[in-house]
């Protein structure tokens, strides 16, 4: 199991920038505790999968070019 370093640095980044915001009064917790849960969910979400050896689809990924 190999960890995505990049993506694991997006998240604890987004993570704490929420945190921030929320703490110096920036955002309230209504708008900053749906954000937090979907980042918490989505690296669960990608650790379950990664346990099970589903292979996770990228969020940012090439265009499919179409025929």
């Amino acid at each position: 199991m190999a960890l995505n370093t990049w993506k694991a640095i997006i998240a604890l980044t987004a993570l704490v920038s929420v945190s921030v915001l929320m703490a110096i009064g920036s955002i309230g917790t209504s708008e900053g505790m749906p954000i937090i849960t979907l980042i918490v969910g989505y690296v669960v979400g990608n650790g379950v999968a990664a346990k099970q050896g589903i292979n996770a689809e990228p969020i940012i990924q090439k265009k499919r070019e179409s025929k």
